[in-house]
């Protein structure tokens, strides 16, 4: 699946989202652009692998762990582990999947930028289409 998670949490993120079934759990991979009004801006690629579960019909929650690997101007490079937990609506009769989902990470290696901080979180909404 490929499209975007948007949100918001430790100031303002937008994504370019990429989901891979591997049997019935996934990779998702994330390229990302994370702002905090005047303050530096950083770019970012997550890694997270989901295992999922069915709630109920085209429901299913997910959770995983995974990393951030975060480039900040004028800070240099840092290194999170991260985890990943939502829910998500796949309609069988649409090529999309929806989901809403939270991720806290954790820095472990190098600087913060401005505008984070040891542990962060965002939440995000996204939408993907499905091949």
């Amino acid at each position: 699946a490929l499209g975007v998670r948007l949100g918001a949490g430790a100031g303002t993120n937008a994504e370019l989202s990429y989901q891979m079934g591997l049997g019935s759990n996934r990779l998702e991979l994330d390229l990302g652009w994370h702002g905090a009004g005047d303050k530096d801006n950083a770019f970012h690629l997550a890694g997270i692998y989901q295992w999922n579960f069915n709630i109920a019909g085209d429901f299913n929650w997910f959770i995983g762990p995974g990393a951030v690997l975060q480039y900040c101007p004028n800070h240099g490079i840092k290194l999170d582990v991260a985890g990943q937990i939502g829910i998500e609506w796949a309609p069988s009769a649409l090529p999309f999947n929806f989901t809403i989902d939270a991720r806290p990470s954790w820095r472990i290696l190098g600087e913060n930028c401005p505008n984070t901080k040891d542990f962060g979180w965002n939440a995000c909404l996204g939408i993907r289409y499905r091949f």
